[in-house]
């Protein structure tokens, strides 16, 4: 079995992405790793280079800045590193740059690859989602974040990435039937320094609105970024994936959150109430036919 992982990346240091634990968080179970790495206005290529990995294998690429709708240049930019992945691997494992694989889900993640390695009903595997939030100690959990996603992929060349990169479909645009893994993706994506989550927030406004109404938007995020508009989160009890800690020894910023704090609508108290209970998060999103 050969695995592949992809990913795709631009202006990491100036955006504080923790790429390079991303990469390294999954390069234990890929037999190649592809990196697209997009003219940057930062060393984001020689940071790249510097992980030394000899499964790492480097495309550079320039990003359409005129793709400035729903998020299309990241799902472009996730086709070209899929596209340069080597055509007798079996499985290929996606990350972003914002998201790190804890070492205690590997073995479930290749074990799941294993099984449906000669299953052809089976198009990608499933993972679970932890979103950080504002600290380490914090993760979000009201319903407008996302509790699943698809991130192995099988590499029969008729997948593409979908809207905005977040998942895959077909590419006649049929949604993957899937298995889930039980194991989980850690989004770092909401953990950074209030003024570089603003220099984020403003920069990445282009990929979803054009000239305009993104000059509107990024009015909003003319102070430092406030991390207490939040409107529910959970505290994290958990261990963080061993290629994170010297981020987390690095923190420079101080968040705190009461997590009996939920700022809901009593329309989504109720269905926060169910889920609780249940399981079951009413009018979910799922880009996905899950398998049974």
């Amino acid at each position: 079995m050969k695995v592949s992982g992809f990913t795709f990346v631009r202006n990491a240091i100036k955006f504080d992405y923790p790429i390079v634990e991303a990469i390294t968080s999954i390069l234990p179970i890929c037999d190649e790793m592809i990196v697209s790495v997009g003219k940057s206005d930062d060393d984001t290529l020689g940071l790249i280079k510097s992980i030394g990995s000899p499964k790492i294998k480097i495309i550079e690429t320039v990003w359409d800045d005129s793709l400035r709708e729903g998020g299309k240049v990241l799902a472009v930019e996730t086709d070209k590193a899929l596209a340069a992945v080597s055509s007798d691997s079996d499985w290929c494992f996606y990350i972003q740059g914002d998201e790190v694989v804890h070492e205690q889900y590997l073995p479930a993640i290749r074990q799941g690859m294993k099984d449906y390695l000669n299953d052809s009903k089976v198009e990608g595997l499933l993972l679970k989602y932890r979103h950080f939030y504002g600290s380490y100690q914090y993760v979000a959990d009201s319903q407008k974040w996302y509790r699943q996603e698809i991130r192995v992929i099988r590499n029969n060349k008729n997948v593409s990435s979908y809207r905005d990169a977040q998942g895959f479909r077909t590419i006649d645009n049929q949604k993957l039937n899937v298995k889930m893994i039980d194991a989980y993706m850690f989004h770092y994506g909401w953990v950074k320094p209030p003024e570089v989550q603003k220099a984020k927030m403003k920069s990445s406004i282009n990929f979803w609105e054009k000239d305009e109404i993104a000059e509107k938007k990024k009015k909003e995020y003319e102070d430092t970024f406030d991390y207490s508009g939040i409107d529910s989160l959970a505290s994290f009890e958990g261990t963080h994936p061993a290629v994170m800690q010297a981020r987390l020894e690095r923190v420079n910023w101080q968040f705190d959150f009461d997590i009996r704090e939920k700022k809901l609508s009593l329309k989504n108290k109720l269905r926060f109430l169910i889920e609780n209970l249940t399981g079951w998060r009413i009018g979910e999103y799922r880009n996905f036919r899950l398998l049974k």
